[in-house]
């Protein structure tokens, strides 16, 4: 690569800090508060000898290893230890997905909306736009590294160190850089930035469950899963900074590829050509709804099909988890054939609830992409020929709302049916029926609804902030899928619409809890189209 090709990156790293300095200050502050106070409350947790084995018993059963992954921590047990078991698995999620967003926004989101193409009219190198991301990527992760690092020294938890504190902090900083890189290199893979997210975050999902079985079936195997290599770091036992080097050479690697691939494409395009579109429109094609459904066939044929497969992948591990027989023998003739099913019915119905919750934040996905293109589309002109026709407000409102709850709806119910399939097939004698799996669809369908009804809400009232309904979900998932360890008190999971959901489908629906939050997410989807109605299309 010629110098030329590089002409003006520097000035190009400067104005993408500035123009996402904010966004990026947020999610230092999300992840930064996450840990600091985990932090925080883990000596009070665990600080007890009763405590400390009593939560290594449960981080030990296949249930938590498949979400959590092993605990590899040695006698004599600390408070770090069980700190870093806990956390560095779901720290590493939600570093992996801020990259993705930043890198996909640096990227091909920018080519999308013809802000690249006006920087190369100047004097900028050909090359200057991805160095650049590739910049920002880098300042984002080592800074987030470092301010996790010095959180830990500060919070002085009973067993870590300094050399355990530095892992954990650049640990991540390299797990989230490598998923970033990745990120990159599928946009250059695709010509649009949706179908480039979609694609990263499928190769998320795939790793964290290839992960997730091999954990519980053999860890070993967990080194190819790629993800598996932000565990295998021993926080706080051996401090091995091997799986670090390894995610460094592999993002090294996977950069030299992504610039070969970057000079050999034009700009708005991408290596994968688009098919040739019908010479006549379908007879389908009769109004906005029908437009849209064609529009998003493929990535809604990705959710719907990657939120059964998802569904289908966790039911496959009931066999190991909620079979008592298989595990333990010896506990299983103590007990006897009653006992034993009654324990494994628990035991599923629990795990059910933790992967129900990870279900329906998945499945608010699509529909909140849906809702927020309502904005962009009509922000890129998309929608230009469609305000030409007699269309109206409420007609395009219902298009983009309904097609956003079909979508949701349908993924969420079939997360569920893959997890029963799965879940029949992997045991002999299955203790929990499609029935009661089906509950924790029921019960968590109307928090799916206000979650819409918020984003409706934010995309007519407040279009240039709407981006902040995102929080919805990343705070729904880390306060019910982690609150329990973390003792979070009852209001502080209560404050996404999902904390408001009981333990379903462990107990029946709370059917005053379904009927207000119902009518809750109906009104604010009317709310928010009286504000759509009002005000202009220019807006925003």
């Amino acid at each position: 690569m010629t110098a030329s090709k590089l002409t003006g990156t520097g000035a190009l790293l400067r104005l993408n800090l500035r123009h996402d300095w904010l966004k990026i200050v947020y999610w230092w502050i999300a992840l930064i508060g996450l840990m600091t106070a985990a932090a925080v409350k883990f000596d009070g947790m665990y600080g007890t000898t009763k405590a400390m084995n009593s939560i290594i018993t449960t981080l030990k059963t296949p249930a938590m290893v498949s979400l959590l992954g092993p605990f590899t921590g040695t006698k004599p047990y600390t408070v770090a230890m069980v700190y870093g078991a806990e956390m560095m698995v779901f720290m590493g999620l939600f570093a992996a997905m801020m990259n993705l967003y930043f890198a996909v926004h640096a990227t091909r989101m920018q080519e999308d909306d013809g802000t690249t193409e006006l920087l190369l009219a100047h004097a900028v190198g050909r090359q200057s736009p991805l160095v650049a991301a590739i910049g920002e990527l880098v300042f984002i992760n080592l800074g987030a590294g470092v301010l996790e690092a010095l959180v830990l020294q500060f919070a002085g938890m009973s067993g870590a160190n300094a050399a355990g504190n530095w892992l954990f902090g650049l640990g991540l900083a390299a797990f989230g850089f490598m998923f970033g890189v990745f990120a990159l290199f599928f946009s250059q893979i695709v010509n649009n930035g949706r179908s480039a997210t979609i694609l990263s975050y499928i190769f998320l999902a795939v790793l964290f469950i290839a992960r997730m079985g091999t954990d519980v079936q053999n860890p070993k195997y967990t080194w190819w899963t790629i993800f598996g290599w932000i565990e295998k770091m021993k926080l706080y036992t051996g401090n091995d900074w091997t799986p670090v080097w390894m995610m460094l050479i592999l993002s090294v690697v996977m950069l030299i590829v992504t610039v070969l691939v970057a000079v050999r494409r034009d700009i708005g395009a991408g290596i994968v050509a688009p098919r040739n579109g019908r010479k006549t429109a379908s007879v389908w094609l009769r109004g906005p709804i029908t437009l849209l459904m064609r529009l998003d066939r493929v990535s809604t044929a990705i959710w719907l099909i990657g939120l059964a497969l998802f569904g289908a992948s966790y039911g496959s591990i009931f066999g190991t988890v909620g079979d008592l027989v298989k595990t333990n023998p010896t506990l299983g003739q103590l007990l006897g054939s009653a006992a034993v099913k009654s324990a494994n019915k628990t035991i599923i119905l629990g795990l059910a609830n933790k992967l129900t919750i990870i279900f329906v934040v998945v499945a608010s996905i699509p529909p909140l992409m849906t809702l927020l293109k309502l904005n962009t589309d009509d922000k890129k002109g998309y929608l230009e020929a469609v305000h030409a026709k007699p269309v109206s407000r409420l007609r395009l409102f219902i298009t983009y709302t309904g097609h956003a709850l079909a979508v949701g709806t349908v993924s969420f119910a079939l997360a569920i049916y893959g997890m029963a399939f799965a879940g029949q097939q992997s045991m002999a004698y299955m203790p929990v029926s499609v029935g009661q799996l089906m509950r924790g669809f029921v019960g968590f369908w109307p928090a799916l609804l206000v979650v819409c009804g918020i984003a409706a809400v934010l995309v007519g009232a407040l279009p240039k902030v709407q981006s902040v309904v995102w929080i919805l979900p990343i705070y729904g998932v880390f306060s019910l899928y982690i609150g329990a360890l973390l003792d979070l008190p009852k209001w502080a999971q209560r404050i996404s619409p999902y904390g408001w959901v009981n333990s379903v489908p462990s107990h029946a629906v709370n059917w005053t809890t379904f009927s207000w939050m119902t009518v809750l997410g109906i009104i604010l989807l009317m709310i928010g189209y009286g504000c759509y109605r009002r005000r202009d299309l220019t807006m925003n």
